[in-house]
């Protein structure tokens, strides 16, 4: 073939703007879906956590307790006020039992932190396995897709390691939840607003006419 007529112009990268409208009805639905997922978790850390932890006395309501609870609770000598004052965020798990003759990995506290690791890592790595391949067709720079990609993962992990290292080490390192969950928070939603904007709201003569990358 003559070297000549080839055609050297660069091709267009494939991007969500580019797809057939049943593609983006897929990865509409799949941000969807996740969207309400995350929405829920989040009313449940205000609901179990935040409320009962700075707006009550206690983390646990009267008015959710049988009757015989709250009378068995009047005849036991009652706690302190840091413990009453702990709420939910401080007292989601026990603290670690004292040595006893019981093995590590046979504790309570041990298998329900592995329990909710084991559950926590697959779910969650697989929302943003969706959210991986959603992000790779933003028509933005290689660089920053790879940062999508890549952040919400080490938010996970960080998210884990709060939890072992809260119940395990001390109750303070809870705290590691807020940068662990608010970064794969912020870019679920950073990439689900842009892909939404791409595939339904950005100008067609705003779409990148070649395959580079910045």
């Amino acid at each position: 073939m003559d070297p000549t007529l080839i055609d050297h112009r660069p091709c267009r990268r494939m991007t969500l703007a580019l797809m057939p409208t049943s593609a983006k009805a897929l990865a509409t639905c799949i941000i969807g879906v996740l969207a309400m997922g995350m929405l829920g978790a989040l009313g449940q850390i205000v609901v179990h956590d935040i409320i009962p932890t700075f707006f009550s006395q206690s983390g646990v309501s009267d008015s959710v307790l049988p009757p015989d609870a709250i009378h068995d609770g009047m005849n036991q000598s009652p706690s302190t006020p840091a413990e009453a004052n702990r709420g939910d965020l401080f007292a989601d798990l026990p603290t670690m039992e004292k040595k006893s003759g019981i093995r590590f990995y046979q504790q309570e506290q041990f298998v329900w932190t592995l329990k909710w690791t084991h559950i926590h890592l697959f779910g969650m790595s697989m929302i943003f396995i969706f959210v991986g391949a959603i992000t790779i067709w933003l028509d933005t720079g290689s660089t920053l897709r790879t940062w999508l990609v890549v952040l919400p993962f080490i938010g996970v992990l960080v998210d884990i390691m709060a939890m072992w290292l809260k119940a395990f080490v001390s109750p303070v390192f809870f705290w590691l939840h807020i940068p662990g969950g608010g970064l794969f928070a912020a870019i679920f939603g950073y990439v689900s607003l842009r892909a939404l904007w791409e595939m339904w709201f950005r100008p067609a003569s705003a779409t990148h006419p070649d395959t580079s990358e910045v």
